[in-house]
């Protein structure tokens, strides 16, 4: 499912998680509810793979991600082509406008997604969801 994410409920959402990685954090394990804003360079796909990663152990993870869909990390762990939606245990919202920071003036130049990952449920599958 591909929503859009309402204003306001991002703030709501990232205060309801209780972990927050940033650099550093490909080294350690993550909490059982992380949120993480990568760092948007090159490294960005090792953060996304970590993120399934720790999704796949059971444990809610919701990434602040530039919409890269043009990327092998957005195909490989976020976008099923073949179903043409998200794949099994992703969770995309799309962030209406460019993304603004406290009082910059400036907006990023690129579009933004919220991206969750949980352990992918086998019954879910059985049912097309």
């Amino acid at each position: 499912m591909v929503n859009t994410l309402p204003a306001g409920l991002y703030a709501d959402l990232i205060k309801s998680l209780g972990n927050f990685y940033g650099r550093g954090g490909l080294g350690r394990p993550w909490g059982e509810r992380t949120y993480c804003n990568p760092p948007y360079g090159r490294d960005i796909g090792a953060w996304i793979k970590k993120g399934w990663e720790e999704s796949q152990q059971g444990k809610l993870v919701v990434m602040l991600i530039p919409s890269r869909t043009d990327t092998r990390w957005w195909h490989g762990y976020i976008w099923d082509a073949q179903k043409h939606r998200p794949r099994a245990g992703v969770e995309l919202w799309l962030l209406p406008g460019r993304l603004r920071f406290g009082d910059s003036k400036n907006a990023a130049p690129f579009p933004s997604a919220v991206v969750i990952f949980r352990r992918h449920n086998r019954r879910h599958n059985e049912l097309g969801l």
